[in-house]
Parts: C-alpha cells; sequence; structure tokens
C-alpha cells in the first residue's frame, strides 16, 4: 500500500554493528553514538516541521581546525574523514598540541554571500554547519571559551554571524550543528582530557554547565531566527542533560527543529547514519545525510566528488523514500569551497530548477523502493519517473501499476506518450534519443491516487538488483550490517548469513515477458561456495563460484521463466561456511 509524506509513525532503527572508540565511548557502539532514532512528537507536519518536510534538500557544512590541517598532521597523510584527525584512532593530537592549530587558521576567502548563494544555486533550502565539532573549537563568537574563531585566530571574525545574515538575506533556512557529548579539548566531555587545567579531576558535569550549555544558549541567541539545531553523538550522555539541553532550546527557538541525534527519543526527525539512503520507504519525518566526497571535512588528497548525476540519484532516492536529504560539503582552510564540488552541485541545481516538482514538497514512490531504470516521486494524481537508465530499445517498462493513466508526457515536451498494458505492467513508447542529461523525467498523470502492487519487476530490457531487504528468510539470519571502508567511511546493507540447514532466502517477483535471463548472486564468504537457486515452476540452477572477504557479484548461470506473473525465487547455500557465508542481493538480467 503507498504511504504518503502526509503520515507520520514513530520508528525505531535497530542496526547491528560494532565500532569502538577510545576514551569514554571505548564501550558504545556507532549507533548508541548516533542515538535513539525516533522521534518525540508524532504530528509536526503540518506545524514546525512543514518547512522541513516540504524542502527536501539542504546543505550541511563541515568546518573547523580540522579543515586547515586537510588531513596530514607532521607531515603524515591520515586516509579517511578529515574531522576526526585529532582523535587517538587518527593521528592522536595531544589537546595542547592540537589548540596551537588555532595561531595559523586564517580563512581569508570566506565570503558567506558566496556559500549562501551556491546552496541557492544548487536547489537547496537551507543550511546547517559545525558551530562546535568534536574538537571543541568554537566557530562563533563565544563568551564561554577563548578557544573559538574570533578570539584564538587572526581571522578574527565570527564567520557565522556572516552566513546566518547571508541566508536569511536570500531566503534559506539556516541552523547550527553542535557536539555536546564530545568536545576532545575540554576536561570533563566525553573524549576530553580527564583532569583541568589546576590538576583536579574533571566530570561532565563541569563541562556541561561550563561550556556546553552557555555554547547552546548563545548560537540559539545571538543568530536570528534558527531552524534547525543539529546534535550529535549523544552517547553515553546522561539522560537529565539532553532533557535539559533540549528545552532550552525549544525556549529560546520555538520553531526551530531538532534531529534524533540529541538523543534519547528527544529529536523532531529522524537522522540516519552517515551516508545512508535506506531501499524501503520510511513513513516518517527522516534525512539521510551525506557528503559530496568521502570525508565530511576538507582534506588535501579527496577528490572523489560526487557527479551531479549520482548527487541527482541519491536526492531522488532520499525523496522517492519518504526523505530529505542533507548534503554536505567541505570549505578548505582559507574558507572557500573547492571548486569541482561546486561546478558539480551548480550542475545538479540547474536540473533542480527545471524539474522542481520532482523534488520540493514531493511524495514517497507508491512502488516502495527504487526500480530498475531510476526511481519515482509524486505530486497529488501525479508520477514523476526520474530515468537515470534511458531504454536504448525505445520501450520504458512500469510494473504493478493499477490505476488508469490519464496522459504521459516527458517533462518539457507537450506531446503525449504512446503505452500500453500487458498484464499488470504499463509498457511506454519513448524516444530511443535520451531526452535530457542527466535524468530525463515523465510525468504519468493518473485518475486517482497512486496504486500499484509493489512486487520487482524482472524487466525485458534492463538488469534488477533485489537486495535482500526484501526477502523472507526461513532458517537463516536477516540482519542489517555497517563497516567502514576508510575511518569513518560508513557502508551499511542487509545481508541474508547464519544458514542452517534447509534455510532459504525467497524473492517474489512480477515477470512480464517469459524466457531466459542471466542470474547473478551478490556475496561475500569465505573459500569456494556453490548456491542454489530455484523457482515456483521447478527451474533450478545450481552452481560454484569463488568468494571474498568484501560483496561482488558472481554469474550462476541461465534461469527460466515459463509463464508471465508473480513468481517465487528461493536462493539456498548448499556448500560453505554457513556463518561467513553472505548474500546480500539477486541480479536479473535479459539477454540481449
Amino acid at each position: 500500500m503507498f504511504k504518503s509524506k502526509k503520515s507520520l509513525l514513530q520508528l525505531s532503527i535497530v542496526i547491528l554493528f560494532s565500532f569502538q572508540l577510545s576514551s569514554q565511548e571505548k564501550n558504545e557502539s556507532m549507533d548508541q553514538m548516533w542515538g535513539d532514532a525516533t522521534v518525540v512528537d508524532n504530528n509536526l507536519r503540518e506545524g514546525r516541521g512543514k518547512f522541513f518536510d516540504e524542502s527536501n534538500f539542504g546543505m550541511f557544512i563541515h568546518w573547523g581546525l580540522f579543515s586547515d590541517l586537510a588531513g596530514k598532521w607532521k607531515d603524515k597523510t591520515y586516509y579517511g574523514i578529515g574531522e576526526w584527525i585529532m582523535n587517538p584512532r587518527v593521528a592522536n593530537i595531544p589537546p595542547k598540541e592540537y589548540k596551537k592549530v588555532a595561531k595559523d587558521f586564517n580563512p581569508s576567502k570566506f565570503d558567506a554571500k558566496a556559500i549562501a548563494k551556491l546552496a541557492k544555486d544548487a536547489g537547496m533550502k537551507y543550511i546547517i554547519i559545525t558551530s562546535k565539532h568534536h574538537e571543541g573549537f568554537a566557530m562563533f563568537d563565544t563568551k564561554v571559551s577563548d578557544f573559538n574563531i574570533v578570539d584564538a585566530t587572526p581571522f578574527g571574525r565570527d564567520p557565522m554571524k556572516e552566513l546566518a545574515a547571508a541566508c536569511h538575506e536570500l531566503g534559506l533556512g539556516f541552523g547550527f550543528y553542535y557536539s555536546h557529548y564530545q568536545d576532545w579539548t575540554t576536561p570533563g566531555a566525553a573524549g576530553g582530557p580527564e583532569k583541568d587545567s589546576k590538576g583536579d579531576k574533571a566530570s561532565f558535569k563541569d563541562y556541561f554547565y561550563n561550556k556546553c550549555k552557555p555554547q547552546v544558549k548563545e548560537i540559539c541567541s545571538n543568530y536570528g531566527d534558527i531552524d534547525f539545531v543539529w546534535f550529535d553523538t549523544p552517547g553515553g550522555m546522561p539522560k537529565e542533560y539532553v532533557i535539559e539541553l533540549a528545552d532550552m532550546v525549544r525556549e529560546l527557538q520555538p520553531n526551530t527543529m531538532l534531529c534524533s541525534r540529541v538523543g534519547y527519543g528527544l529529536g523532531d526527525y529522524v537522522s540516519h547514519g552517515d551516508m545512508e539512503v535506506p531501499p524501503v520507504n520510511l513513513d516518517i519525518l527522516w534525512e539521510s545525510c551525506d557528503t559530496n566526497n568521502d570525508s565530511w571535512s576538507y582534506a588535501w588528497y579527496d577528490n572523489n566528488f560526487k557527479s551531479p548525476k549520482e548527487i541527482l540519484h541519491r536526492l531522488i532516492s532520499t525523496v522517492g523514500r519518504g526523505g530529505t536529504y542533507l548534503f554536505n560539503v567541505g570549505p578548505n582552510g582559507e574558507g572557500s569551497v573547492p571548486q569541482i564540488g561546486v561546478q558539480f552541485l551548480e550542475q545538479a541545481g540547474k536540473w533542480i530548477k527545471k524539474y522542481p516538482q520532482v523534488i520540493y514538497d514531493a511524495g514517497s514512490s507508491p512502488w516502495g523502493h527504487a526500480l530498475a531504470w531510476g526511481d519515482v516521486t509524486t505530486q497529488e494524481n501525479s508520477l514523476f519517473l526520474s530515468v537515470f537508465d534511458w531504454p536504448q530499445d525505445g520501450k520504458l517498462y512500469l510494473p504493478g501499476l493499477e490505476n488508469d493513466i490519464v496522459s504521459a508526457k516527458i517533462v518539457g515536451n507537450s506531446s503525449d506518450l504512446k503505452f500500453e498494458k500487458k498484464g499488470n505492467w504499463i509498457v511506454f513508447n519513448v524516444p530511443y534519443k535520451t531526452p535530457d542529461s542527466p535524468v530525463s523525467v515523465i510525468e504519468v498523470k493518473l485518475n486517482s491516487k497512486p496504486q500499484v502492487q509493489q512486487t520487482h519487476g524482472v524487466y525485458p530490457n534492463i538488469q534488477n538488483t533485489l537486495l535482500t531487504d526484501f526477502t523472507e528468510v526461513s532458517k537463516a539470519e536477516k540482519s542489517s550490517i555497517r563497516w567502514m571502508e576508510k575511518f569513518g567511511e560508513w557502508k551499511k546493507t542487509t545481508q541474508v548469513s547464519k544458514w542452517k540447514k534447509k534455510g532459504k532466502a525467497v524473492w517474489e517477483v512480477n515477470v512480464l515477458e517469459p524466457g531466459y535471463y542471466y542470474l547473478d548472486l551478490n556475496y561475500k564468504g569465505e573459500g569456494r561456495l556453490v548456491w542454489k537457486t530455484t523457482t515456483d515452476e521447478g527451474i533450478m540452477v545450481q552452481n560454484q563460484q569463488a568468494a571474498t572477504e568484501k560483496y561482488n557479484a558472481y554469474p550462476m548461470g541461465i534461469i527460466e521463466f515459463k509463464k508471465a506473473g508473480i513468481h517465487k525465487i528461493t536462493v539456498s547455500l548448499v556448500e560453505g561456511d554457513p556463518e561467513t557465508s553472505s548474500l546480500k542481493s539477486m541480479i536479473i538480467k535479459p539477454i540481449q
């Protein structure tokens, strides 16, 4: 059943993984550090949550002393997320040495109006920037500590004041990130020194009342209207302090939105794990926070910028799943955003300007998941098909649509597309030439609210990847796992593992054209594995392939569907270690 963005349910996300940190955080996984992923109020969409719900695209900015270090300390490069360079798991910089970095921090090229204009040109509706990250350095004029950009650097200005004014001038929303639990240079805070300057043992209470709460009061009092306060990694922060902080924010800024990382279910919307776009629709207020390359903050070597097409793909996928996309940029030590990132964002923004209806105030996809060629967002009775892989044979296939179609057009073209219904599939006759780059859009107007059968399709002209998120599993374990590639660069997937005798994973698929298709399985494991795949028509494909510690797709052979319609495909492990053999997805490809 299609769920619109106009209803709201509480959700708790449980992710199974462990990432051990040092100091006070050593016994906490990142799931615990990110906090309880629930929301406090179920009825925000038409109130103070309306701006968040309708905007769907915002800019995140990670900027601090770490930006000046750029991933390098004492002539050694530390690969991974640059804002953690001080941490013992990275360069392990002592607080006294780290504080000296401020003496040379002079971001003379910082231009608040240029950054705000970039956000607006990119199609973003608001900016959230780091006022204080885990390093403890305040990027604003604070009276609480002299470890701040005005008092401790030759720059001597308050860039937060300038950026807040620029956002308000351009009609953009504005908000602050603030690390409320971790502060690696302040005694008593999580990850900070254990003793104060006098040699006395410092408590978290000392940090909270002497620095954290007073600074949060400053950012909520000195910068005009604040749309967001984005706390991070509450971890083991005592609940009474989180409540006290949240209550103060709501008193000082009654219209502000708190993300779930404030902790203890006191947020207004759920912020998912870093760099994660969920594969299934979520009927809550939620965001995906992502970054334009691999590191959140600037790193000299990190040139792996997301292309305009990838930015749009992840944005549309997030909106299609019912969420909002918070996309990060990392200004360098001089205060400017790298030019490649600027260029790619501006190109994405030009596309959004042509197709605003795909993004802003758009509803989620009634299919509940991506489709083989792209994704779907909605406006009332209209479907907007964002086609990332334009068909080369002049046929675009849409599975499971139950409504009658009033009209179908390529957006920007007045001519109606011809289409026919085959079973419960719609086949559109489309031009061979791709209408637009990097994404083409088709608007399909329906006679009523969209109703679809959500079963994944087997397409005659394009491969489809079926994730294990959509399997029914018996005598095996389906779980979500998360791991890091480089330090802090998170990856997440759903797997089926811990296979028992007669264990199986079953997908339901919708086949339009009977016949032969290539079958691949994406898995990891040890040694050589034997997998068996069967259909409800008695077809079996069994094969042995190698396995590695990383997920890879391996060809299993050719699978046949004798009849069109709904079928079940079952995968089971025949030979191999049942504990380490992990199935991620099935890929069905037409033979061309």
